[in-house]
């Protein structure tokens, strides 16, 4: 059975046609933009997490409250640039640099999405992206470390995409954090259950992650992380 053309567009990865070529000029751009602009932010940490947390949830709480941290330590700090998490990342930074008037950038890479997401109003350094592999590169790219908040398929899909980097060595090690021992553990049991039981993954492997539950140690870790 086939697929009738008209039932695919509006699918932008199902609906590129003769034009096709002329998207890779759009892709570079991204790369471009993303290579010249984040480097000047360094040294940041990426915040991921869900873009459905509310302000007064306690997620969102504690987002701000480790970027906050995390900024007065001198990093800026990047998000997807999003609501949720991504907005509570931003604004720890944002209220931190403001009140102490630091040298650090909150930095928004937001995607462009048919039913969501606008870009927050806390980040001052922003990129629009319209392709999310080059979003997920320069998410990665510049990171110092990664911390995963609670969230949904596209957290999980950042966690496990940086983690086989560094499993691969296709980037360097650095600090990759589940933030949130009650909403992580039961993943990493399962890993740990059939996974590795199977012979999938090697115990090895889990010294990439790190599961932490308090701001001030986190903030340590990443400080004083050796390769």
């Amino acid at each position: 059975m086939s697929i009738k053309r008209e039932n695919i567009k509006g699918y932008e990865l199902n609906s590129f046609d003769k034009s096709e070529p002329w998207r890779l000029f759009r892709i570079m751009g991204e790369f471009v933009d993303g290579f010249d602009l984040l480097p000047s932010v360094c040294p940041a940490v990426t915040i991921y997490g869900s873009a459905r947390v509310k302000e007064d949830e306690a997620v969102y709480i504690q987002t701000k409250e480790l970027a906050y941290k995390l900024a007065l330590k001198g990093f800026s700090i990047i998000s997807g640039g999003g609501p949720g998490v991504m907005e509570a990342a931003n604004r720890g930074c944002r209220e931190a640099k403001e009140k102490h008037d630091l040298n650090v950038s909150s930095v928004g890479l937001n995607i462009k999405l048919p039913h969501e997401q606008t870009l927050n109003m806390f980040a001052d350094v922003t990129i629009e992206f319209r392709y999310f592999f080059v979003r997920k590169v320069m998410l990665v790219r510049y990171a110092s470390a990664y911390i995963m908040m609670p969230g949904g398929f596209g957290t999980l899909d950042e966690l496990f995409e940086t983690v086989e980097l560094i499993q691969t060595g296709k980037t360097k090690p650095f600090p990759v954090i589940l933030y949130g021992s009650r909403y992580w553990r039961g993943l990493i049991d399962w890993i740990k259950s059939y996974t590795l039981q199977n012979s999938f993954i090697s115990a090895d492997d889990f010294d990439i992650i790190k599961i932490m539950d308090d701001p001030d140690e986190i903030t340590d870790y990443i400080l004083n992380y050796n390769l």
